[in-house]
């Protein structure tokens, strides 16, 4: 491996193609790292290169959560029984061009990359009880055909407000079409009050996509349990506070809530999965 390339190859697999799939960190629910895991758990995924991290991240200081010192991932793993490479990572803090493009490169350095998917969580107003769709977002006419018959949502309209940079997985997409790759953007709506908790449903959703393309052959037992715990532990809540129910209620009944209210239903919300 030329030594210009910022990452390491510590296991060398060759594919003949394969597909590549992304997912950062710091999103809404954490619901790209939770499913990267979930893979890598049921497919026997296994870290094959790490991003060396002083190119793209500052170490003049460290964060901490619950007294654990939190140090940037940026790994990829490969799934050899299906053909998939996965990528986990933060964001960068800079040289975003150059970071995206050796994503690629290290894929490519196992095989040939037909497909690159990222995956993504985006606020919903909305209740956790109301069916959500997995929307997408495609760098060609190409890939929008070719996943035509998944009845992803298309129905997007988002520009990027002037003076600030587009998303990480949008500037991937645009990096992805220069080198000739097919690309998607996954996105899940995550109702606005389990942002800052796990939403299991989410993540089903996204791999009952991934399912279906790559017929995985995936088991959602436990994803179900989980699905299952979380709408008792908020039904518990609305039966304790009439105030949760009455704001969740407004949600299904398609209604807005005020700022305070959305606000407070987070704060509760966000008690109820400490305290349960």
């Amino acid at each position: 491996m030329p030594e210009e390339y910022p990452f390491r190859i510590s296991r060398h697999i060759q594919f003949k193609s394969s597909s590549l799939i992304i997912a950062w960190n710091r999103d809404s629910s954490t619901l790209g790292a939770r499913v990267i895991d979930f893979l890598n758990k049921k497919l026997g995924g296994q870290e094959i290169c790490e991003m060396e991290l002083s190119r793209f991240f500052s170490f003049g200081g460290v964060a901490v959560e619950d007294n654990v010192i939190q140090f940037p991932e940026c790994k990829l793993y490969a799934c050899e029984k299906n053909n998939l490479l996965i990528f986990k990572s933060d964001t960068p803090q800079y040289e975003w061009y150059k970071f995206l493009n050796s994503i690629i490169d290290a894929a490519e350095h196992c095989a040939k990359v037909e497909e690159i998917y990222t995956i993504g969580g985006m606020v919903g107003l909305t209740a956790h009880t109301r069916s959500r769709e997995l929307f997408a977002v495609f760098n060609s006419l190409e890939m929008k055909k070719r996943l035509g018959s998944y009845h992803l949502g298309k129905d997007m309209d988002y520009q990027t407000p002037s003076g600030q940079r587009p998303t990480l997985s949008s500037f991937l997409l645009w990096v992805a079409q220069k080198r000739g790759i097919l690309g998607v953007n996954l996105w899940v709506p995550i109702p606005f009050y389990l942002v800052a908790v796990e939403d299991a449903k989410a993540q089903k959703i996204v791999l009952e996509f991934f399912d279906r393309r790559f017929n995985l052959g995936i088991d959602y037992k436990c994803l179900d349990d989980k699905i299952g715990e979380q709408n008792e532990k908020i039904a518990r809540a609305r039966i304790r506070s009439p105030e949760i129910d009455g704001s969740i209620n407004k949600l299904e009944d398609n209604l807005h809530l005020s700022e305070e209210e959305n606000v407070k239903l987070i704060k509760e919300i966000e008690e109820v999965f400490k305290r349960d």
